[in-house]
């Protein structure tokens, strides 16, 4: 069963909510992504359970770099993205100027939460890769913070990935 999407519009600042579910995951998401306009800094282990592949994001994904966004993605693996995101992998190789893919080093590999982060106000993070629970916060930089001085840390500490070449990825 799918969750219905989250109108982010709806909400006023500072807007905060736990969620359990893959569903309520992926609509927390999809309504960071509708609220991002300049950057987008992510961290997820192999990110297999979020949802890059779908038209939908895929859709969001290049409306936001072809207005100027940029993304910044860490990950440990980036098997599951290469095996099973194909609409990713086209976006990265249209929007390769705008997307920095970067995996971690074997010593932050027990880094196991997951996070995205918009514009440096809004997060939604899964507090362990293999379990849903997590929380959004909107419009709150206070809440964004630490996640954001541990990204700019692993960030500095990963090497690039998922190059595009001439060739292909």
């Amino acid at each position: 069963m799918q969750a219905a999407p989250v109108d982010p519009s709806r909400f006023g600042s500072h807007f905060g909510s736990r969620f359990d579910s893959r569903a309520e995951f992926a609509a927390h998401f999809r309504a960071l992504l509708a609220r991002s306009r300049h950057s987008l800094q992510m961290f997820d282990p192999d990110f297999a359970v979020t949802p890059l592949g779908e038209p939908e994001v895929d859709a969001t994904l290049r409306a936001f770099l072809a207005g100027g966004g940029a993304i910044q993605l860490a990950l440990h693996q980036s098997g599951y993205l290469e095996r099973e995101r194909p609409r990713f992998l086209r976006l990265l190789r249209d929007f390769g100027h705008r997307i920095e893919c970067r995996a971690t080093p074997p010593g932050l590999r027990q880094l196991t939460d997951s996070f995205c982060i918009g514009d440096a106000v809004h997060i939604v993070r899964r507090f362990h890769c293999d379990h849903m629970r997590g929380e959004v916060r909107f419009d709150d930089p206070g809440a964004v913070e630490i996640s954001a001085e541990r990204f700019a840390a692993l960030w500095l500490e990963s090497r690039p990935t998922l190059a595009v070449t001439t060739t292909g990825l």
